[in-house]
């Protein structure tokens, strides 16, 4: 079996490009090859340079792979279709010219993925994790971010061959259980997989285990994260913004929270998981001193466990 673990921009606190405080990106790729990561995704749109020459040397000097680009912006707003569109021209082709990354034998598709997330609304950032008092879009509203959904995917795999993967989130339009059975319903399969996320599910009221067990047959990728369980207790007994939870310190290193990364092992030698899985940890980027010590624990425990970090 080959489980190949990499990390993400967002464990030094990069969510919003906008963001003062983000460290710079050559910080980012410094210290992830630092903890002993070979792989890396390229975060939001318009933080690392989509320039082959500048950023894909930057990498090779690194020796640092690109696993995936991400989406991570309004899938909901129809003023928003033309920037969707630009943003996968651009992610994708950037990708293509990456060097080809190795493909297991029990990979679904290769890597690498286009990661779609709705992003973080601030009327449901109240609500991430309460799935009871969030509010929810209209049958219209569903309609356009399905369309959106399927335009990304097609276009990604039409024109550059790559896999789009949808990445439940919380305080987006697509967090609970409702709605990922309802994304799944409507978005097949053969248009784009599902990136499912430890961290959020357990964050957003569902088992991971369960999730991942049950739905091994649409699962091309994986985030792995955790979760301290007493600021999530407190968090959510207070009705804590979401970022505002990430900034508390309700995400910690793998290993060092609440979620059975024992068990899940067991599930993805069990269901013959292969190929890439990048731990994430958001943060307040204002906290990125302590991303190294954190990213480099994260890696050490599962690899004590048998992954790889090697891409």
């Amino acid at each position: 079996m080959s489980m190949r673990i990499a990390s993400a921009p967002c464990c030094w606190g990069v969510d919003h490009v906008g963001n003062p405080h983000l460290p710079p990106w050559q910080k980012v790729l410094d210290e992830a090859a630092q903890a002993g990561y070979k792989g890396l995704e390229l975060g939001p749109y318009g933080y690392l340079p989509l320039d082959r020459e500048l950023l894909g040397k930057a990498l090779d000097e690194r020796d640092l792979k690109v696993v995936a680009g991400t989406i991570f912006d309004d899938l909901v707003d129809p003023a928003n279709r033309d920037s969707l569109v630009r943003q996968t021209h651009e992610i994708c082709r950037f990708l293509k010219q990456l060097p080809k990354l190795p493909r297991e034998p029990g990979q679904h598709y290769p890597a690498p993925y286009l990661v779609l997330i709705d992003h973080v609304h601030a009327e449901r950032s109240l609500h991430a994790g309460h799935p009871d008092k969030a509010p929810r879009l209209d049958d219209a509203q569903w309609a356009i971010l399905m369309d959106h959904i399927r335009a990304i995917a097609e276009l990604a795999r039409r024109e550059y061959g790559i896999r789009a993967v949808i990445h439940p989130h919380a305080g987006g339009y697509i967090e609970f259980e409702d709605e990922i059975l309802r994304l799944m319903a409507d978005i097949p399969y053969e248009t784009a997989g599902l990136c499912l996320d430890t961290g959020h599910l357990y964050y957003s009221g569902m088992d991971p285990v369960t999730w991942i067990r049950e739905h091994a047959e649409r699962l091309d990728y994986l985030h792995f994260k955790d979760i301290e369980p007493t600021i999530f207790d407190d968090v959510m007994a207070r009705q804590v913004d979401f970022f505002d939870a990430c900034a508390q310190g309700v995400m910690c290193p793998i290993g060092q929270g609440i979620v059975d990364y024992d068990a899940i092992y067991r599930l993805l030698n069990e269901i013959g998981y292969q190929g890439y899985i990048t731990i994430e940890q958001e943060r307040d980027p204002r906290d990125a001193d302590g991303s190294l010590a954190d990213v480099t624990a994260s890696l050490d425990y599962l690899k004590g466990q048998g992954f790889q970090a090697d891409v």
